[in-house]
């Protein structure tokens, strides 16, 4: 719950809105709840049938599919992290804009001066180690479920039936029904980050059982509280108008039903549970980095741990990496949604190798469980191909982008091994990577993709 709850969830009036009105919204839902919990599935699966691979979703990708594509799943989910940080600063400046406005919507350099020097306080935080950081993110995960059950409560209470049924259909042009629920699907993407969380983290866990248990907990009550909060939304103010709230969305929705203090409500509970998510992921990255150079899939100086078992050279990396996008966000045009979007792109394919070792693993059902956990992860495999083709050849060609260069980190780690860079099948899929970043490339300087 700590790295689900997050950012997105602040957003998410606004970010269906633009896509989709109630039935949209309810089919979205449907599809993402459905397809996610699947996923979820086949991550307490994986955990109870591979105990020995407790690296979470990179090490699946790895044991399925080879070295280079895990270590691809690595990167990318290490990546996703590191920018998906970057939106909570994003976030926390663009609301502050309302107070400050040379904060303006988070794209401003003093915004961008902002979080900056949060970024380097929380790496400041969580080197001092992770036991105390994950203290004081159970305190902060109740914090900041607080202030969205609440915005529920009130929503429900200011609820019109009469916009409500205008908004069945969504704004005037918003395509069928299908092309709705596609607009909708990196969002509900970017708010279910982190329901492979237990996975991740399970090397630390004292019984096996609990990380697929945590997983599905983590889940259902998420779940209850994103859907909740972008259905109730479409009872106080038309479509079109919650498209055109600024972020946070929640908080100009329950301005519109309750005056002024609504959006300071909201304003003070995103700020708590921005920073919890930070915090949160600030942690899942490093973590991510540190079990994989131990694993022989990353250099080894990311291997090293100081004396409150903090890993400091993956933490630097982490942050390093959140600090260049945050400055990318200056040329963006929506700094917020650029964001979003990347973090949800660069994760897709690290879930679809996860899901597709399942398919891998459990075809051969174990006599116990019959054929239900194979098809279970036949459906997470289809879920997460679907959301590639839901995101579009632009943000797969921009995570080409992004992926390609990380191969220089594979070869310092061939090198250290005294081991040849690639293999043939490697070099097919170094290819590829290299063909996509290319394209994407010229793509972006031509104009043709936008961030």
């Amino acid at each position: 719950m700590g790295s689900m709850v997050g950012a997105g969830v602040f957003s998410l009036p606004r970010q269906f809105a633009q896509s989709t009105g109630v039935a949209g919204a309810l089919v979205a839902w449907g599809v993402a709840g459905a397809g996610t919990l699947m996923l979820a599935l086949v991550f307490q699966m994986l955990a109870v049938r591979r105990p020995d691979l407790d690296a979470g979703v990179y090490a699946y990708a790895k044991a399925g599919f080879g070295e280079y594509l895990g270590f691809f799943s690595a990167f990318g989910y290490w990546a996703s992290a590191c920018v998906g940080n970057v939106t909570y600063w994003v976030l926390i400046t663009s609301t502050l804009g309302a107070v400050f406005p040379a904060l303006g919507s988070g794209d401003t350099f003093l915004a961008v001066a902002v979080g900056s020097a949060g970024i380097w306080v929380f790496f400041a935080i969580v080197r001092r180690g992770i036991r105390e950081a994950t203290a004081v993110n159970r305190v902060v995960t109740v914090a900041k479920t607080v202030p969205i059950v609440v915005f529920v409560l009130l929503s429900v209470l200011a609820f019109d039936p009469q916009v409500f049924a205008d908004n069945w259909a969504g704004a005037p042009g918003a395509g069928s029904l299908l092309d709705q629920v596609r607009g909708t699907m990196l969002a509900t993407v970017f708010v279910f980050l982190g329901v492979e969380g237990a996975s991740t983290f399970s090397r630390h866990a004292r019984r096996r059982r609990d990380v697929g248990r945590a997983t599905l907990l983590g889940f259902g009550s998420v779940f209850a509280l994103f859907a909740s909060v972008t259905i109730v939304s479409y009872g106080i103010l038309p479509a079109s108008e919650l498209a055109a709230l600024e972020e946070p969305s929640m908080g100009g929705v329950l301005e519109a039903a309750f005056g002024s203090w609504g959006g300071t409500f909201v304003a003070a509970g995103l700020i708590i549970s921005v920073l919890g998510a930070y915090l949160a992921w600030t942690l899942m990255a490093a973590e991510v980095l540190l079990v994989a150079a131990r694993g022989d899939d990353m250099p080894r100086f990311l291997r090293a741990t100081n004396r409150h078992d903090a890993p400091v050279p993956a933490l630097v990396l982490s942050t390093a990496l959140s600090q260049a996008v945050l400055l990318l966000t200056l040329l963006s045009e929506h700094a917020f949604d650029f964001a979003l979007e990347l973090t949800g792109s660069l994760v897709l394919i690290p879930y679809l190798l996860a899901a597709a070792y399942g398919v891998r693993l459990l075809r051969r059902p174990a006599p116990e469980a019959g054929r239900g956990p194979f098809v279970v992860a036949v459906l997470a495999t289809l879920y997460t191909t679907w959301l590639l083709y839901a995101a579009g050849v632009d943000h797969l060609l921009v995570v080409f982008v992004v992926y390609a260069p990380a191969t220089v980190l594979f070869v310092l780690t061939r090198r250290e091994q005294d081991r040849r860079w690639f293999s043939a099948r490697e070099r097919v899929v170094l290819a590829v990577s290299l063909v996509g970043a290319v394209i994407g490339l010229v793509a972006l300087v031509a104009g043709w993709i936008q961030l």
